[in-house]
């Protein structure tokens, strides 16, 4: 049965006001899990979500990023995933959070490291991009046209890019200002929903229905019988589910100051050699600096944090040296990070595995979803609740309503709002500076200063 009425629901950590059972509890919360919290939540049904460290602590806080169009899985053929990946990136551009994305200008110059043939390639696949945004419907106000440009142009954009430049592709995809933001945004929007979210709570089990916890900070147990489960976890999704075989893959990006590329005002890609379909991006950020990646190596171990191989940071200064006219050198690098993405094991390639996301049941009822990337998890979320859905049948809910349902901050932006704010808090970002205000008790010219990047 699903809840007789919405009850108040939160964020915290611990145990403390847990219920002792609840229609559904999620184990893991970054943006999958977060999206199947609202997902349920918002469908009426009564959701606790648990996260043993903190919000986005895994995968979701070292992405690109970036709102994939599904431009790449357009190139492999995969004409299913390319389609939904546009679905989603005009879902959160639009409505979902679109106070967290903006257009990213995204270009390939046409110098001696690009070939003819890969230049066409590109010009072909963006147009295949901008027929998956019009079969998606979203406007070309929200993602502008692809087109090809001069010489001029692209040395106008991109001053360092060289030798010898011909033209440039320049295409248009979505990006995210924090990953971990739309995180943080999907966990308080589901609150409001009802859900009761804990952090620093660690799953130790699953059985019989009943999910047994530990407090990561006081060491106090407990548990909570649960109608549903939907394990969440990414990566450590087969610690609590045995029969799933996992494939991780590691995706470094590398960090430069806004220095290391004088002049650039977009994307640029860069060819890996040897593919057709793989690039390397460097990626403006709104505070100057740019993030370069990414790789795509399988792992056999998966560490809490993982790290940055010095062999992905030359690999990828590499390949981005071979559209610029001077590579960037190493001590260029002011830092780096690595996620993991969690692939099903498949034979093949790290890279060439599928990114679509798959839910399996198992034989005692619990869901999990693993695979796919961050633009598609609300559908992974909206997914996993129906397949939950299924296997409990003694559970009543509404249809998904996610794909309509904005993120706190994504309203009106009030006017005079300082613009860094904005961009990561949205309609809420007056409210955020007041707060600021009464904690600190400084003048909002040295609250916006603080913020500032410059």
């Amino acid at each position: 049965m699903s809840r007789a009425g919405k009850v108040p629901g939160g964020l915290g950590a611990g145990l403390a006001g847990l219920p002792t059972e609840t229609d559904l509890v999620v184990v893991g919360l970054g943006v999958t899990g977060a999206g199947v919290a609202l997902d349920a939540a918002s469908r009426g049904l009564s959701v606790v979500g648990l996260e043993a460290s903190d919000l986005a602590f895994g995968t979701s806080r070292w992405s690109s990023k970036l709102v994939h169009g599904g431009l790449r899985y357009l190139a492999q053929g995969q004409l299913g995933i390319a389609h939904e990946s546009a679905i989603e990136r005009g879902i959160l551009m639009t409505t979902t959070a679109p106070h967290l994305t903006r257009a990213l200008p995204m270009l390939l110059p046409l110098v001696d490291g690009v070939s003819p043939a890969q230049g066409g390639l590109a010009r072909l696949g963006m147009a295949g991009g901008d027929l998956l945004r019009r079969g998606a419907r979203t406007s070309r106000r929200v993602l502008p046209a692809p087109r090809s440009i001069s010489a001029a142009e692209t040395l106008a954009h991109a001053p360092v890019v060289g030798p010898r430049v011909r033209g440039g592709v320049l295409g248009f995809d979505g990006q995210l200002v924090d990953d971990a933001r739309l995180v943080v945004a999907l966990a308080r929007t589901a609150a409001t929903e009802g859900a009761r979210l804990r952090t620093r709570v660690r799953v130790r089990a699953i059985d019989a229905g009943r999910v047994h916890l530990v407090d990561e900070i006081t060491g106090e147990t407990g548990s909570i019988r649960a109608r549903a489960v939907v394990n969440a976890t990414g990566v450590w999704a087969d610690t609590l589910a045995p029969g799933i075989e996992l494939q991780p893959s590691r995706g470094t990006h590398l960090v430069l100051r806004g220095s290391a590329l004088p002049g650039v005002r977009v994307a640029l890609l860069a060819p890996v050699p040897g593919h057709r379909n793989r690039f390397v991006f460097a990626l403006p950020q709104p505070d100057g600096r740019f993030f370069v990646g990414l790789t795509d190596e399988p792992v056999t171990e998966v560490p809490p944090v993982p790290q940055a191989p010095e062999e992905d940071i030359e690999f990828l200064l590499d390949v981005l040296g071979r559209v610029l006219s001077v590579p960037v050198p190493r001590e260029a690098v002011v830092g780096a990070y690595a996620g993991l993405r969690p692939l099903l094991r498949a034979e093949g390639a790290s890279a060439d595995l599928s990114r679509r996301h798959a839910v399996l049941t198992g034989p005692d009822g619990t869901v999990t979803v693993v695979g796919g990337k961050l633009t598609t998890y609300r559908r992974m979320a909206q997914d996993a609740v129906d397949a939950a859905l299924r296997a409990h049948p003694e559970l009543i809910a509404g249809p998904c309503r996610t794909h309509r349902l904005p993120l706190v901050g994504a309203g009106p932006v009030p006017a005079g709002a300082d613009p860094h704010l904005v961009e990561r808090f949205g309609a809420e970002a007056e409210a955020v500076l007041a707060n600021a205000r009464a904690v600190t008790g400084l003048p909002d010219a040295e609250l916006v200063a603080l913020h500032d990047p410059e």
